[in-house]
């Protein structure tokens, strides 16, 4: 291959990474002109541009530093200040000082985990992660808003959105182990059932994408909550 169309594929993950950032920044801006639903579903089109830059950089053997921190910046953008601005502006707003502090600590925490999450895994893939993974609380934040957007009865209870924040914040900074579908093996003999699974989830969020996010997202919060409650139960009764 010459050193022409190596360049052009080493540029291609990078594309998807600015791609995220782009998306970011156009779903802040919608949030702040009360665009809520399209602002929400642009950081879920983030996190497809997010899940393609690295896929596609491992594919063609470009993974690099420079590609590593240039992600790491996009998902503070895509996923911690966008979210965040969201969050405050949708609701946040209505509760002061405390919507101030709920969408900061969004930022920060995710910030700590991003660094976190490269000081760990330096060159290597993880095979789980330690705490939630930030793009995965930035879109339970989005389809929260979403479904208070949807469902009407959610404004009875609008204090949920900032506590939830908060939950997932603390979640990102935490020890609990979550999956990570980094390195799933085609060649294993469960793949076939595992595309029949993935196709039966991708018509569900078609018919019911909103609600379809929400269930996947909140299981997948929930699966590390539950996980490590009973890792701990069993460790008290040895």
């Amino acid at each position: 291959m010459d050193s022409k169309k190596r360049s052009v594929i080493y540029i291609l993950p990078n594309i998807f990474t600015a791609s995220s950032i782009f998306a970011g920044v156009v779903s802040i801006i919608n949030s702040i002109n009360g665009e809520f639903a399209i602002a929400s579903w642009l950081i879920v089109l983030a996190l497809i541009f997010d899940g393609l830059d690295g896929r596609v950089a491992r594919l063609t053997n470009t993974c690099s530093r420079f590609g590593v921190e240039f992600d790491s910046l996009a998902d503070l953008v895509a996923f911690g200040v966008a979210p965040a601005i969201l969050l405050y502006m949708y609701a946040g707003h209505e509760f002061a000082r405390f919507g101030i502090v709920t969408a900061s600590l969004f930022v920060i925490f995710g910030a700590i985990r991003l660094a976190r999450f490269n000081v760990m895994t330096a060159q290597s893939e993880p095979s789980v992660f330690i705490g939630v993974p930030i793009p995965t609380a930035a879109v339970f934040i989005s389809i929260l808003v979403l479904l208070f957007q949807k469902y009407n009865f959610f404004h009875q209870c609008f204090l949920l959105l900032p506590i939830a924040s908060i939950l997932v914040s603390l979640l990102m900074v935490s020890n609990i182990r979550y999956p990570s579908f980094k390195k799933i093996n085609p060649s294993k003999p469960y793949t076939l059932r595992l595309f029949i699974l993935l196709l039966c989830i991708a018509f569900g969020i078609f018919v019911y994408p909103i609600e379809g996010f929400a269930l996947i997202v909140t299981l997948y919060i929930f699966y590390g909550l539950i996980r490590a409650t009973l890792h701990l139960t069993r460790r008290r009764v040895k």
